[in-house]
């Protein structure tokens, strides 16, 4: 590596040189390890919160609280404990389970549901990483599940093979639709959150259509493929009994590659590089369109790779909710895990644990599953919020600063 790539990497972007939408998203990008941990934990207590003002126990108690306040605190206790205990026992271990496979299935139902999350949530690592705000991870994961599965269900292959060649054509799916606003951008400049947001919509049209269609459904019925054959199912890791699969081996693998890809390769600098000052990146004679193209490409081919968690792991069919919200909920797993490869894999496992322990919750306690994503949406809030002062405090110190000093110059 050169001084002068060096001098690029370490050069600071200015203002005219760095898009604001760009400045504002590295901002929120980035937090701190304990504003993680902060938000995390008052979030959960908010959540437990919620669950007892709503709880019907405690609302009954609340209307003579007066005259019995032991009855209100009791019901409040008990819905609040209610709320982490079931969050436990759905996501970690289950106390009380009727044998050692239940209990213990809880932690590996959490690793199913992590899986495409850490996937995805790395996919917006890499564009980040780039200066790019990939917003199309749920139209890529969609088109990789379409291609994976067109794969999967008419082309017989023997065991293995047909493993590999479903997840490259999932891969294939996802990197092709991320190198479209990859070649826009790069290309035309056009703004790459635009571009996404509408190739989503592409997406979500164009899977509706194809489950109409016999390559997809047979003789079967509209809106539900047929099951991909089973020489393409990824193999469990823990035998029947639980639904872990080799997927989750195929995110760890994945978050190696891209730490690799960021830290240690030479397409990774420039990568960085163009993150972090496109016009020094250029001055030092790194091709920023091509790493444009490219990044967006990687990462749809991520995005891709993720889909192959419910086609070839745990559904082994295609619907038009095969994707859920998981392009969008990578967001929230990349924002936590600081657009590093080991912190989306941790961010990853948190929401999937959350995930799992909703059905828990509400099979269990009673309490909505609708309570996680608003305990997700509060930890979103609580980091936007502290990173959003912190902007603001620092920009406030620099202006101030600014004005400190003009006086000086003018008496000089």
């Amino acid at each position: 590596m050169s001084d002068e790539l060096k001098e690029t990497q370490e050069q600071a972007p200015t203002k005219s040189q760095t898009p604001f939408l760009t400045r504002i998203v590295k901002t929120f990008f980035s937090p701190d390890v304990g504003t993680i941990a902060g938000a995390i934990a008052l979030a959960l207590v908010l959540g437990a919160l919620l669950v007892v003002a709503f709880d019907p126990k405690v609302q009954e108690t609340a209307s003579y609280l007066l005259a019995r306040p032991s009855d209100f605190f009791s019901a409040a206790g008990s819905a609040f404990v209610a709320f982490f205990a079931s969050l436990i026992r759905g996501s970690i271990f289950d106390w009380e389970a009727a044998s050692a496979a239940r209990m213990f299935r809880p932690i590996t139902e959490s690793l199913v549901f992590a899986t495409p999350l850490i996937i995805s949530g790395l996919a917006i690592t890499v564009a980040f990483r780039a200066g790019l705000f990939n917003i199309g991870v749920q139209g890529q994961l969609i088109l990789g599940a379409i291609v994976g599965s067109i794969v999967g269900i008419n082309l017989p292959l023997p065991p293995v093979l047909g493993i590999i060649v479903t997840m490259l054509a999932a891969v294939i799916g996802g990197a092709l639709w991320g190198a479209i606003p990859g070649l826009l951008k790069a290309r035309a400049g056009a703004n790459e959150v635009i571009v996404t947001i509408m190739l989503n919509t592409i997406a979500l049209y164009l899977v509706g259509w194809l489950l109409q269609q016999p390559i997809l459904i047979g003789d079967g019925l509209p809106s539900k493929s047929l099951n991909t054959q089973a020489n393409a199912w990824y193999p469990m890791l823990m035998g029947s009994q639980f639904r872990l699969h080799f997927g989750f081996v195929i995110a760890l693998l994945a978050a190696v590659f891209v730490w690799w890809l960021l830290e240690r390769s030479t397409f990774g600098f420039e990568l960085r590089a163009a993150g972090a000052n496109p016009s020094a990146a250029a001055t030092a004679g790194i091709n920023v369109n091509r790493v444009i193209f490219l990044t967006l490409t990687i990462s749809g081919a991520l995005a891709g790779l993720s889909a192959t968690a419910p086609i070839q792991g745990t559904e082994h069919f295609l619907t038009s909710g095969t994707a859920g919200s998981l392009g969008f909920d990578a967001i929230t797993v990349a924002l936590l895990g600081r657009s590093k490869p080991l912190g989306t894999v941790l961010a990853g496992i948190l929401f999937g644990a959350l995930n799992a322990g909703g059905s828990t919750m509400q099979a269990a306690a009673g309490i909505p599953i609708d309570i996680v994503q608003v305990t997700q949406a509060i930890i979103v809030l609580l980091i936007a919020a502290s990173e959003a002062r912190k902007y603001f405090k620092a920009k406030k110190l620099a202006a101030a600063k600014a004005t400190a000093v003009a006086p000086r110059k003018e008496v000089a």
